[in-house]
């Protein structure tokens, strides 16, 4: 056995160096050696602290917070930073780090793992700690229902993982149902919280144990918030980690009421990634006081939020994943925030980078009604699909008028050019680099 560690490793080892000379991906070497001896992992030596996020969004996000902190700490870490996280791209990363003898060499592993390959990644070995972030809309022709998700993950979990679930989420902390090795974080009522679900449909409407109806005593944003099952008694539980104070104006969190975080970017979406890295940072032993400081103020250098020049208009942009309303929606919030009066541009040019699709009901779930408002002075869609855009807009109060549509990015880049004020462009990232290839400063 040991001589076929060793090969393994030294395979998946001259692959990966192959490739990087090539600029190809980070799972073609795991793909390679899982051909070549496929429960590889099975014999891999893990250090004794093995933490891995998943969920519908957040995970890229999160894991870059993690890994920063821990570093930050004066751990040796290793995770799949180049974001593929299937099982092939969990392969290139673990045996990458590992000596010929199969022992992993870093003090900690962590990893993203997509949801519905945690099952296959998990096959071999499992994490000590599985942190869920959330189960959302995401991706229909792939994922299908948010409770469908949940009965995937449900297969890679068992008895030896400690589960640290979103409690805000009700469909996440069902995990935690009748199970004893659970951790919760979440966030207290905040400020900006409403006491009704406003968005075009509710995910949370009805319990996702019984399905009978819930109830919210609020809502932070979408269905995510704290609510309870009068019915079976399926409510939000009491959290470890909490978010107790938050100002997405004033840009900064509270964690249990002592800690508190500048964020770079004002989103609660952000807020969660950062409560969650958090979260993990002190199961990882970190003290709470240096991850606070670790995570304050830090930048996410993973390309989902970039900053850009157009001509002589400064802009960001947000990159939301196509087919996924929230992902959009939080972007939209970030817009809908900024006082200074701004051009929104949403690019829906292709649909996804892995699969060959046609399909846009997910427009219809995005709450662009949010977009009538005093600081957008005007809207830009753009992209192949800029007349699927166009007619779910005709479906808004949005005034006609401050709408423009453009079948090519470039012809309404050169729009935006002639115009003033600060720009936010919505795209997914099968699409920024059509964006960004055409501005100053921004990276494709």
């Amino acid at each position: 056995m040991k001589i076929k560690v060793f090969f393994a490793v030294a395979f998946c080892k001259c692959v990966r160096f192959a490739a990087k000379l090539m600029g190809r991906g980070s799972s073609l070497p795991g793909q390679l050696t899982l051909k070549l001896f496929p429960d590889i992992l099975k014999y891999i030596k893990l250090p004794s602290k093995v933490i891995a996020v998943t969920g519908s969004n957040g995970k890229t996000s999160t894991l870059e917070m993690i890994a920063h902190v821990l570093k930050s700490a004066g751990l040796k870490v290793a995770y799949n930073k180049e974001g593929s996280n299937q099982i092939e791209g969990v392969t290139t990363f673990l045996l990458s780090d590992c000596t010929l003898s199969g022992r992993v060499k870093s003090d900690i592993v962590i990893m993203e793992s997509d949801e519905r390959f945690a099952r296959h990644t998990f096959k071999h070995f499992k994490p000590n700690h599985l942190i869920i972030t959330n189960l959302y809309r995401d991706q229909l022709t792939r994922n299908g229902h948010p409770e469908w998700v949940y009965d995937v993950i449900s297969e890679c979990m068992d008895d030896s993982m400690e589960l640290i679930l979103n409690a805000d989420d009700p469909l996440v902390s069902k995990f935690g149902k009748d199970r004893e090795n659970v951790r919760y974080f979440g966030a207290d009522r905040l400020s900006f919280d409403s006491e009704s679900n406003d968005s075009v449909y509710h995910d949370g409407k009805y319990c996702p144990c019984c399905k009978a109806p819930m109830e919210y005593e609020y809502y932070h944003y979408n269905h995510i918030g704290k609510y309870a099952c009068k019915n079976c008694g399926h409510k939000r539980n009491d959290t470890q980690w909490t978010i107790t104070d938050a100002s997405l104006e004033e840009g900064f969190v509270t964690v249990n009421g002592k800690y508190k975080i500048e964020i770079s970017f004002s989103s609660i979406y952000h807020c969660y990634n950062t409560l969650a890295a958090f979260a993990a940072a002190d199961i990882a032993g970190v003290d709470m006081q240096v991850a606070a400081k670790a995570l304050s103020n830090y930048d996410l250098s993973s390309g989902r939020i970039v900053e850009f020049k157009l001509s002589n208009r400064e802009g960001t942009l947000l990159v939301s994943k196509h087919e996924n309303s929230i992902s959009y929606d939080q972007s939209i919030r970030v817009a809908t925030a900024d006082k200074r009066g701004s051009s929104v541009m949403i690019i829906v040019d292709a649909i996804s980078r892995k699969y060959d699709t046609y399909e846009t009901s997910w427009l219809w779930d995005i709450d662009f009604e949010m977009l009538k408002n005093e600081n957008i002075k005007e809207i830009v869609l753009a992209g192949k699909y800029h007349e699927d855009l166009k007619t779910r807009f005709s479906f808004t109060d949005i005034d006609e008028g401050i709408i423009k549509t453009f079948e090519k990015v470039s012809d309404a880049a050169e729009y935006l050019k002639q115009g003033e004020g600060y720009i936010y462009v919505i795209t997914c990232f099968s699409d920024k680099h059509k964006l960004l290839e055409l501005t100053q400063g921004g990276k494709a």
